[in-house]
């Protein structure tokens, strides 16, 4: 009898068993198929330009689907302005460029009122910055009361001209690319105008393959615009889903909380004369949810977390002038903080 009960018991529970292992352990939420899909055809358009690059690319697709401005900062020809025309060109939206000039005024970009002698009345006319993707270059070769003029339309994503509101097209993403501050001929960008952008991208020099690389496909190449070979890839149509999409990305509680310790970090870091505002805290958020898509997950890991901390940081901290004398810089600090505050499970 014992006998024949141990055996039913067992026959119990293999019966219980039986049917959580016929189930998946995971199942997508999401499908993220298409959205992953589309962005590595983006990267294929893109490389047939670019050599190398891979991290700057994949920031500015983060970028694209948190619907987050950009700086990209690098000596000159390191490929800051081509790959963002090159990145515009795969999208299906309207594009327009602003070279920044230190005689540049702020109506040059957004748009001046012009009287009409038809009708005898002022009319406005939008200037470059109604665009739905905006590549500024050389947005540091302007002067303050220049720069100034992108505070509202880069938050607020609007313009107010003679007490009158003009909205942006959706989407509107705006990709600056400055010559780092040292160089002689620019202007540094106030905190608050870097507080405004997502991420700041910095770019550094090819490795020696790809140098090679580079060299190579200029002297094979038969075309005078090599950009003539990218196509669209992604519509405005599907580039909405996709940031609609991205925005239900599951981040658990725990991820959260890993995300506030971090920016509370940089505000009690010894080492830091500013720390980060709870802007911050938000393009942490968004950052991560936007690498978890690019991964094709519908949740985020804390690998997607510290993979976006250097970009949505290093320019919205300032390291105090002490430690900034000894050479030590935000990405380092950033890196002590991370490794600092123990990863969630």
């Amino acid at each position: 009898m014992e006998n024949f009960e141990n055996t039913e018991l067992k026959n119990m529970e293999n019966e219980n068993i039986e049917p959580e292992n016929t189930n998946p352990a995971f199942e997508s939420r999401l499908d993220m198929a298409e959205l992953r899909e589309n962005l590595e055809r983006v990267k294929a358009e893109i490389g047939k330009v670019i050599v190398g690059q891979e991290k700057m690319i994949e920031h500015l697709l983060a970028a694209l689907l948190s619907n987050g401005h950009v700086i990209i900062e690098g000596v000159p020809g390191v490929a800051k302005t081509i790959t963002a025309k090159l990145l515009a060109k795969t999208i299906a939206v309207d594009f327009s460029r602003i070279q920044f000039t230190p005689d540049l005024m702020p109506s040059d970009i957004l748009g001046t009122s012009i009287f009409n002698i038809k009708n005898s009345e002022f009319e406005f006319k939008k200037g470059p910055i109604f665009s739905n993707f905006v590549l500024i270059d050389e947005i540091n070769r302007s002067p303050a009361k220049t720069q100034a003029a992108l505070f509202e339309v880069m938050e607020e994503r609007q313009i107010t001209m003679d007490g009158t509101e003009y909205k942006m097209n959706e989407p509107f993403l705006v990709v600056a690319t400055q010559n780092p501050i040292e160089h002689e001929g620019t202007y540094r960008l106030p905190e608050a105008q870097l507080d405004r952008f997502l991420f700041k991208i910095e770019v550094g020099y090819p490795n020696l393959e790809q140098e090679i690389q580079i060299i190579k496909n200029q002297h094979e190449s038969k075309l005078d615009d090599k950009t003539s070979e990218v196509h669209q890839v992604i519509s405005a149509t599907q580039l909405s889903q996709y940031q609609h999409l991205v925005k239900e990305i599951l981040v658990e509680p725990q991820l959260l909380d890993y995300i506030a310790k971090i920016i509370v970090n940089t505000r009690e870091n010894q080492f830091l004369y500013l720390g980060a505002s709870p802007r911050a805290s938000l393009a942490l958020l968004v950052a991560s949810k936007a690498f978890a898509a690019i991964r094709g997950r519908d949740f985020v890991t804390p690998e997607d977390i510290k993979d976006s901390a250097f970009a949505v940081l290093r320019h919205r901290i300032m390291v105090s002038p002490e430690r900034e004398m000894e050479g030590l810089t935000a990405d380092e600090i950033i890196r002590q903080i991370l490794e600092s505050i123990e990863i969630p499970r």
